[in-house]
């Protein structure tokens, strides 16, 4: 993934020369002096720089954005997840996604959240990417971000310590939630539940494509390899790290 929000990667419809649009949504009414007065543009940013009249159109320009890359070939739309964070106004990106699932009927919705380590219980999380995958006909990309700091951490209170591991158990709650056919007890650390039981499931089998967008930590990477998944690294030149690093995990790929 480049800087501007390109993508290209060999998960996506269509295979390695799939493109993806994916349009982080950003506050565009910042004063000139921001740089002076205020710190940063997340976590601790007033809402008093906010105006959700202004913002009715702003939303609504990012999704005749998103519908109009479509029709000018555009093989993916991406939205994502952040909190307390004026570039990037979608704490919820499956609303956004949903809108789009409507107004479009070609290109794979790639939803680059939710944090899954978020939610609880996180079968919320395979319950609606699974009403995604529905309602758009099987063109969804489940993204699944272990999420920055200023999300996870101070936005949302996660510890850090434990993060990670709540992180893991969800990812493996939604995986078999799934795939199961029957009602299943599920008893991890964080969550604990008699009956999980996802309505509905995902069109696409035997599951959406799972994309994992992240700044670089070996973790993820490790992550990704070990589960065969798509790593959507926040810059083009990740491309590069994230083959060394496969490299060295994998040295039978040919690219070696």
């Amino acid at each position: 993934m480049t800087a501007n929000g390109l993508s290209r990667s060999g998960l996506a419809r269509g295979g390695w020369d799939a493109l993806h649009l994916v349009q982080p949504d950003a506050w565009p009414y910042l004063p000139e002096d921001f740089r002076e007065k205020y710190r940063s543009v997340w976590v601790d940013i007033p809402s008093s720089l906010y105006d959700p009249v202004r913002e009715h159109e702003v939303y609504n320009d990012y999704l005749d954005q998103l519908e109009f890359a479509e029709t000018v070939g555009f093989d993916g739309l991406g939205v994502n997840e952040h909190h307390a964070n004026a570039y990037g106004l979608m704490p919820s990106p499956t609303l956004m996604a949903a809108a789009l699932a409507r107004r479009t009927s070609r290109a794979a919705l790639v939803v680059l959240g939710s944090s899954i380590a978020l939610y609880e219980p996180p079968i919320r999380v395979a319950e609606e990417f699974a009403m995604l995958d529905v309602i758009s006909g099987g063109r969804l990309v489940a993204g699944f971000p272990v999420g920055t700091s200023m999300d996870t951490n101070y936005a949302y209170g996660r510890v850090p310590a434990t993060l990670r591991e709540r992180y893991a158990e969800a990812h493996d709650l939604i995986r078999r939630a799934w795939a199961a056919d029957e009602p299943f007890v599920f008893n991890g650390r964080f969550t604990q539940l008699r009956y999980a039981n996802c309505w509905p499931k995902p069109v696409q089998k035997p599951r959406p494509p799972i994309f994992i967008p992240g700044g670089g930590s070996v973790e993820t990477y490790d992550f990704c390899i070990e589960n065969d998944y798509n790593y959507s690294y926040l810059s083009f030149f990740g491309y590069l790290r994230a083959q060394k690093r496969t490299c060295t995990r994998r040295s039978r790929l040919p690219t070696c």
